[in-house]
């Protein structure tokens, strides 16, 4: 089995922590990675709401149930079950052993707010996305770590623009890691029609959701693109209205992630337009009939697809370089932009621009230099990331990077 990279700062969490909750995608691996940390480094029973029987009794006296567990216990797909959590919050303010609960769901609790307030101050998130490029070749990523040292990047690979159109393409569930292109697709497609099916449907508790598959192919060809619902809608001739609830409903099953505008001036940033990505570029790929043949002749949308790819992989590798960071876009209304903008706790900013060519040149530095500038002291570099094989300094703490880099790739 692939080693998770979580497993680090799931176990701190669990060593200091009476309630974690490890949330992600469904098929993500989270049963699997709980299950295997319950039975090394912190033994624990395990239930899963996904059974009928253990369902019915939480749903029916959740006090009662949470009350009769004893010691340390797993409990799986919590979210099916909401009020479960104000019981875990009377059963941790009577007792706070650290890790007595560890949770997993595959709903974004953040997004549900009576869920996201009822465990405050007594419960650590992590979330567990698909794997990342280095798990798949069992190294640690350390990419945000480096660059925010003011460390040397790698500066030649020999991955080809062949290889990378293959790992986007795959993408990183972990069940679909094995599998030829034809069965990749088949799973991808009974993985759609399943989440959207019943997990969506138990998040909304709405029956007309007959529009959700289509506007999940829509937002596929819209990944790593300014999010205007307005100008979706009238392109679709889906009510406006319609299309936030289904937007809300597919970021709360981890589909897809938007991604906020970057500022100077904090405040103005929640008023400028997110960026929406898919949140695996081979689910996306799946949606939009694209094949590694298809990727390889089409600039524009290996372009998003690399864009997305390589934004999920940062993200990704957050969630345990030592480095704290959010992220974020940048975008003028001149119509300079940086794919990728990187803030630390410090305020420190980090320029990441991503580009589906072999070479670049001074000028594809441009919204890098504007985002120099308006940062001033707190730019520490601009990286583009592209399909080359080595490293090469443009000046003024910018570089065009091999985006194989970003995972050590060979």
């Amino acid at each position: 089995m692939l080693e998770r990279h979580l497993t680090r700062p799931l176990l701190a969490a669990l060593a200091d922590t009476p309630v974690i909750l490890l949330h992600g995608a469904r098929q993500s691996g989270k049963t699997t990675l709980a299950r295997r940390i319950t039975e090394r480094e912190h033994p624990a029973r395990y239930l899963t709401l996904d059974d009928a029987g253990v369902l019915a009794a939480a749903a029916a006296d959740p006090v009662g149930f949470v009350g009769g567990l004893v010691g340390p216990v797993v409990l799986d797909e919590v979210q099916r079950v909401p009020n479960l959590l104000l019981a875990i919050k009377s059963a941790v303010d009577r007792d706070r052993t650290p890790g007595r609960f560890l949770l997993t769901g595959s709903a974004n609790v953040l997004l549900l707010p009576k869920l996201a307030d009822a465990l405050v101050g007594r419960m650590e998130i992590l979330t567990l996305w698909p794997l990342s490029q280095g798990e798949l070749a069992g190294t640690e990523e350390r990419f945000l770590d480096t660059l925010y040292a003011g460390g040397a990047i790698k500066t030649r690979t020999a991955v080809t623009r062949a290889e990378v159109i293959e790992r986007v393409v795959r993408g990183g569930y972990p069940e679909v890691q094995p599998r030829a292109p034809a069965r990749r697709d088949a799973w991808y497609g009974a993985y759609v029609t399943t989440i959207l099916q019943r997990d969506v449907r138990d998040l909304s508790r709405v029956e007309d959701l007959a529009l959700l598959p289509r506007v999940l192919r829509l937002l596929a060809g819209q990944s790593a693109m300014p999010l205007n619902v307005s100008n979706l809608s009238r392109a679709s001739a889906i009510p406006y209205t319609t299309l936030r609830r289904y937007l809300a409903l597919l970021e709360t099953a981890f589909l897809v992630r938007t991604v906020p505008a970057w500022s100077a001036n904090v405040r103005h940033r929640l008023v400028k337009a997110p960026k929406l990505v898919l949140v695996d570029t081979g689910l996306a790929s799946h949606l939009l009939g694209a094949d590694q043949e298809r990727l390889s002749r089409d600039g524009e949308l290996l372009g998003s697809m690399l864009e997305t790819f390589g934004l999920m992989e940062l993200l990704k590798q957050a969630g345990w370089n030592e480095t704290s960071v959010e992220l974020f876009h940048f975008r003028r209304h001149a119509g300079r932009e940086v794919d990728i903008v990187l803030e630390d706790r410090r305020g420190r900013v980090i320029g990441i621009e991503v580009k589906a060519a072999a070479t670049v040149s001074p000028a594809d530095f441009a919204g890098l230099r504007e985002l120099q500038a308006l940062a001033k002291k707190r730019f520490l570099r601009g990286v583009l990331l592209y399909i080359g094989r080595e490293t090469v300094p443009f000046g003024d703490a910018l570089e065009a990077v091999p985006i194989a880099a970003v995972w050590g790739g060979r």
